[in-house]
């Protein structure tokens, strides 16, 4: 196994997830489906872990590099009541001390939150079982999309988008989640030797979105790009994103944030281009990328 340029031509997608947290796919899975697909570069970011790096390594099919990274759980401060945000971080050194203790700090949370939910859903006579959203998740990092296929199979609901309206985990189940301080989160990155990037900046339809003087701020603090093309960005997000990055000279990102079942996007469906790629090879010190040779 070693890091290679890619090709010119290279499909690259750089926001993915598995059964590490909340995908519906092993890593070993998710590989094999990223090469049958066609990708050259795919990126394993699962939700404040890194558990899914070594079994996907292990399965790396030939022709695929696999960028190792995390979608971090951030919060920006900076407003009442504060905005909850994510982070994608790029190749970083995962036993930098750090990070990797507020990494477990958070997952630890996750799984508090996770359980108070059910709590509450119990409580109102909804039959769902802590012991069967553990099993779901099936030793990964615990988030509500494994609330939401426990109430899928009590029949309560039809899809993960109808677990996540406001009759349930959208809002009347819904608890607040224990983050990491966004410019802790880029500092603790950059630390670790990883490449952060701002994942789906501008997505209106998730909920309420940051300021651009956040992410100018957050440029200044070592903030390297911003995902663009996204399937929850309209095409005047993405090009509000675009030309925002421009004016600050951050990278651009295009990327599947693909779940398996959990979400309908396919993989590949957006792409980053070759160049901002190497961009953020380039600037990594903490891991390389990996193919198989």
């Amino acid at each position: 196994m070693s890091a290679y340029p890619v090709a010119a031509t290279a499909r690259i997608d750089l926001h993915a997830h598995s059964t590490a947290s909340d995908g519906t796919l092993t890593p070993a899975e998710l590989v094999r489906a990223a090469a049958d697909t066609g990708l050259d570069v795919l990126a394993i970011t699962d939700h404040d872990t890194t558990a899914g790096w070594e079994p996907a390594v292990r399965a790396l099919p030939p022709g695929l590099t696999l960028v190792r990274g995390a979608e971090l759980s951030c919060r920006w401060y900076g407003v009442e009541p504060s905005v909850p945000l994510h982070l994608l971080a790029y190749l970083f050194d995962p036993a930098e001390p750090e990070l990797a203790a507020e990494l477990t700090r958070v997952r630890a949370a996750r799984e508090v939150r996770a359980e108070r939910t059910v709590e509450l859903l119990r409580a109102d006579g909804v039959d769902v079982s802590w012991p069967e959203v553990l099993a779901g998740a099936a030793g990964g990092t615990v988030g509500r999309p494994h609330i939401a296929q426990a109430l899928i199979r009590a029949g309560l609901v039809a899809t993960t988008t109808e677990a996540f309206g406001p009759a349930w985990l959208g809002e009347r189940y819904r608890l607040p989640k224990e983050d990491i301080d966004v410019f802790r989160a880029v500092r603790l990155v950059r630390a670790a030797g990883g490449v952060p990037v701002f994942a789906h900046p501008r997505a209106t339809r998730r909920g309420r979105i940051v300021p651009d003087r956040l992410i100018v701020e957050l440029a200044g603090a070592g903030l390297a790009g911003l995902e663009a093309d996204h399937e929850d960005h309209s095409p005047a997000e993405r090009a509000h994103v675009r030309a925002l990055a421009a004016e600050l000279g951050l990278l651009v990102t295009g990327s599947s944030d693909f779940h398996g079942t959990h979400k309908t996007v396919r993989l590949g469906a957006f792409t980053t281009d070759v160049e901002a790629y190497e961009r953020i090879v380039a600037a990594a010190t903490g891991v390389t990328p990996v193919a198989s040779t």
